[in-house]
Parts: structure tokens; C-alpha cells; sequence
């Protein structure tokens, strides 16, 4: 029944590459797909006593930033950027196959809904702040520094998206892949950055010698 859709809760993952986003819901994945972004230190939970007031008719994606709640820690060493819980969340959407949808956001998560918001505009229809201020400074000024961003995400989703696996190849093979990826090298030069940029792998015959080189 509509009084007791936002009963329904369930707990998903989204595969990232170092790991998962954790994300809690609350009611029918036919509802209106709103996402919320929890505030710094906080996690999914804090929607908790604020989802079951809303409209009835929607369904509530609440996600645990990386580093937060049940989601994944990032390596050590790299840092908790903005731009990275950006980057989460068009990950998560992109799971969920969302292509339009109301974010809310708290605080922290407030900036990154209005961060995505700017970035990729024609995915959000309503944006809810909470104690926030949300915005890039003057978006059209920065619309050649946004469509940099939004192309940056979207190259990440694509490779992300492939199956990734190291090449095995020839010497020669590698060279020319490595030259074909990036045209200003002569080939003495690509032959130096191989010796480094390649591992040596036993071969399929016994007189090849063949090399490992990462896919450009």
C-alpha cells in the first residue's frame, strides 16, 4: 500500500574499481527515483528518520560516499576529493541506469549534488538542498571548465566499462602500439620508454620472446 511503500528498505552495492559504493533504498524501484548524498563523516543512515515523512510515491538511493558507512575505502594515500564523491555518484547512476532524477543532498552532500548538478544538468529534474550551498560560482562563466569535467567522467565510465585485461604482444607489436597512441615519438624514443613500460612474459613458442604492455 502507498502508507507503507517507504517501509521497503533494502541494501545494494555498486562495483567500483577499488571496490564498492554501499547504498540503503527505501520504497518500490518503480517510484520516482530521487538520490540522496549524505554530509561529511556521515553516512546512508542519516536519511533514516527524514525518508519515511516524504511523498510515498518515490523511491529513496541513499549511498555511502567511498570512505563512509559500508562502501569501500579508497588506496591509501589518495585523498577524499569533491570531485570524487562526483564521480561516485554518476557511477551509481549509471548502474541504476537512471537518466533523470531528483538529487537531495545534506551539507557535503549538498556541494556534490550541486557540483553534479552543473556538470551534467540535463540528468537532475529537482535538486534539494540541505544546509547547503551546492553551487559552482558562476556556471556559465565556467561552462568550458564543466563540459571538461563532464567528459572526464564519462571517458572513466567508458574504459571502467571494458573488459581490462593486460595485452600480450611482440616487441615489435608493442612498439608500434605504442607509437600508434601517441604519434610524436620517433621510434628510438618509444623503443627507451618500452624497456620500462614492459614486462617480459614467457611466450606461447619457444623462441618468441613476447611482452606485456598495458592497453593505451
Amino acid at each position: 500500500s502507498s502508507s507503507s511503500s517507504n517501509s521497503m528498505i533494502s541494501e545494494l552495492k555498486f562495483l567500483v574499481p577499488w571496490g564498492h559504493i554501499a547504498a540503503k533504498a527505501w520504497g518500490s524501484p518503480q517510484g520516482r527515483p530521487v538520490l540522496c548524498l549524505h554530509g561529511w563523516l556521515d553516512n546512508a543512515n542519516t536519511f533514516n528518520r527524514l525518508i519515511p515523512l516524504l511523498p510515498k510515491d518515490c523511491y529513496y538511493m541513499a549511498v555511502d560516499f567511498g570512505g563512509h558507512g559500508l562502501s569501500s575505502h579508497r588506496p591509501p594515500g589518495f585523498p577524499y576529493h569533491f570531485m570524487d564523491y562526483v564521480g561516485d555518484v554518476r557511477r551509481v547512476v549509471e548502474a541504476l541506469k537512471w537518466n533523470r532524477f531528483t538529487l537531495m543532498g545534506h551539507s557535503l552532500g549538498g556541494t556534490v549534488a550541486g557540483m553534479f548538478s552543473c556538470i551534467f544538468p540535463d540528468m537532475v529534474d529537482k535538486l534539494i538542498l540541505v544546509e547547503s550551498y551546492g553551487f559552482f560560482p558562476a556556471p556559465k562563466e565556467y561552462e568550458s571548465l564543466l563540459k571538461a569535467k563532464r567528459k572526464l567522467f564519462e571517458g572513466l565510465l567508458s574504459f571502467e566499462a571494458k573488459e581490462y585485461s593486460n595485452k600480450v604482444r611482440s616487441p615489435e607489436e608493442a612498439l608500434q602500439r605504442l607509437l600508434k597512441a601517441n604519434p610524436h615519438l620517433t621510434e628510438e624514443s618509444g623503443k627507451i620508454l618500452l624497456q620500462r613500460g614492459t614486462t617480459e612474459v614467457p611466450g606461447g613458442k619457444a623462441l618468441t620472446i613476447v611482452w606485456s604492455i598495458t592497453e593505451i
